[in-house]
């Protein structure tokens, strides 16, 4: 079975999900939904279509551990996928955005033209970290 990770933000969701051993992070891409419920809907149809679970979804905390107005939505965004019947866990991922943005610069990527791509590469960080976990 394949696990899903979420990079959640405003405007794009990146995605990265694993192969299907759960050992490697493989497929990565981005959703652009603004509204919760229909980013959940689109969550769910995606993990179901790969038959991934857990989805592991990021969650923003401040770099002293403390959780701010950020993580208030990746816990309203869990709630709304365990509607859906998704198993979620939330994963600790300061850092991963900004770690992204090195490997794309790193990589000779521009920045206007990694905004997307980012938030792909945030969730598979995400993902890598968890898998490392495991």
């Amino acid at each position: 079975m394949r696990i899903m990770a979420i990079d959640y933000g405003d405007a794009r969701t990146g995605v990265a999900v694993s192969d299907p051993l759960g050992m490697l992070a493989g497929e990565t891409f981005v959703i652009r939904e603004w509204d919760a419920v229909r980013l959940a809907d689109a969550i769910t149809a995606e993990a179901r279509a790969r038959d991934a679970s857990p989805l592991v979804l990021g969650l923003p905390k401040n770099m002293d551990g403390t959780e701010g107005p950020r993580a208030e939505k990746s816990r309203a965004l869990k709630a709304l996928l365990e509607e859906r019947g998704m198993d979620v866990v939330l994963w600790d991922e300061r850092r991963t955005t900004v770690d992204a943005h090195r490997i794309l610069r790193e990589n000779g990527k521009k920045e206007k033209k990694h905004r997307s791509t980012v938030d792909a590469v945030a969730a598979a960080l995400i993902l890598e970290g968890y898998l490392g976990s495991l």
